[in-house]
């Protein structure tokens, strides 16, 4: 263990590869999330996946609200999901039982079935009297945004940098830098905090990276560090001589994928949030349509924390937003800035009110939520990642407007 100085302290969060199990997961069902927004704009959808040692399996819910529903419909829907299913773990490069799984040829299954009647009339508006034509929230729950100053893109630093380090993996794998590198991998960072909670120096680097069998261990860990860890974290001053690095500290990482470790939808909303720094309500994203608050207001949370924070008004910023099922309005609204406020906290909250629309409809408004561009937020983070319309900081100037 480091010796900290006074009131200094670590912080670690993680980040899971595109070929992790419950990632593959994530996006498969984000895959099948955007075709049917691509075919009704409209759609209702919860769909989960499973996969183990040569299968994978999808599930869950549809309902499609402008398109007739016959047999026709439905033969042509279900081959398109198996060839999406499938596409998404070629994409990634399980394409052979030895890497983890062969999505050419796994046995796949299929149990996606209709929606819940009695959900789908709270959602579009035809439930209580009193919330007739609203569209009400698809689920009750509390969505959490967070945004902080110590990185570029305002997110936690250790999240940050964790994705950071696979993304280069990522890119050093599909460019062919690096052949030997297979589709799992796993990183984590632990960052030292000082006394005014500013990152002071990166403690410890971990990366387990799966690869094929006929590389040594010294090659593995001298080309991770020198060519994935360094290019990355050398350029924030962060790295000491004293930087401990673990690199698959198993000492093999051959089989993974799939077949390693089995996989399932929404298993690691922690990596899809904000590495732990923020809190986090316990819903998961993929899989699930604007309707769903679950994802749909913690991106709207986000853009607001963000928000917050790119107009100086405190150098963090957590919100949290809560819904009742078929409501069509947040039952609260709260804005936490931990004392580094630079203005009163509760003239923030004034201002977030009445500069976001948080019901249900105006958050998919607002963010222009009914398109297929999910299964590009299922690896790597939700958050801190530019083209995303919640990482806009469009509204920097009218927030300061409402301080005043």
């Amino acid at each position: 263990m480091s010796v900290l100085s006074n009131n200094h302290y670590l912080f670690t969060s993680e980040s899971v590869g595109e070929g992790h199990p419950d990632k593959f997961c994530d996006q498969v069902s984000d895959a099948i999330l955007d075709y049917c927004l691509s075919l009704d704009p409209q759609a209702h959808v919860a769909c989960e996946t499973f996969s183990t040692t040569n299968f994978l399996l999808v599930g869950g819910e549809i309902g499609f609200q402008t398109i007739k529903v016959d047999d026709a419909f439905t033969a042509k829907f279900n081959a398109d999901v198996e060839k999406i299913a499938r596409q998404v773990a070629l994409d990634i490069g399980y394409n052979s039982p030895d890497v983890g799984l062969d999505g050419a040829h796994c046995i796949f299954q299929n149990r996606l079935h209709a929606q819940s009647s009695d959900i789908n009339q709270g959602v579009v508006g035809k439930g209580l009297d009193e919330y007739e034509g609203q569209q009400g929230a698809g689920d009750q729950g509390m969505m959490f945004g967070y945004a902080c100053n110590e990185t570029p893109a305002l997110m936690p630093a250790p999240v940050y940098y964790s994705h950071q380090i696979l993304l280069r993996a990522h890119e050093l794998r599909h460019g062919g830098k690096i052949a030997w590198l297979r589709p799992d991998a796993k990183s984590q960072v632990t960052i030292e905090y000082d006394e005014n909670d500013k990152p002071v120096r990166i403690d410890t680097v971990v990366v387990s990276h799966q690869h094929n069998p006929d590389v040594d261990y010294a090659t593995i860990k001298k080309t991770i560090i020198e060519e994935i860890i360094k290019p990355v974290l050398e350029p924030t001053g962060l790295l000491k001589d004293d930087t401990k690095y673990f690199i698959n500290p198993t000492g093999k990482f051959v089989i993974g994928g799939p077949d390693g470790d089995s996989g399932l939808t929404g298993r690691k909303i922690i990596v899809d949030t904000y590495g732990g720094m923020g809190r986090h309500g316990g819903g998961a994203f993929s899989g699930k349509d604007p309707s769903k608050v679950d994802r749909s207001a913690a991106y709207m949370a986000r853009y607001i924390a963000k928000n917050v924070v790119a107009a100086g008004l405190a150098d963090r910023a957590e919100v949290e937003l809560a819904y009742a099922i078929g409501v069509p309005f947040p039952i609260s609204i709260m804005v936490e800035t931990f004392g580094t406020e630079k203005v009163a906290r509760t003239k923030i909250e004034a201002a977030v009110e009445k500069v976001f629309d948080c019901t249900p409809a105006g958050i998919t408004k607002t963010l222009n939520l009914r398109q297929p561009i999910y299964r590009k937020t299922a690896s790597y983070g939700h958050f801190g990642r530019e083209g995303f319309p919640w990482e806009k900081t469009d509204k920097v100037e009218e927030l300061k407007d409402n301080v005043k």
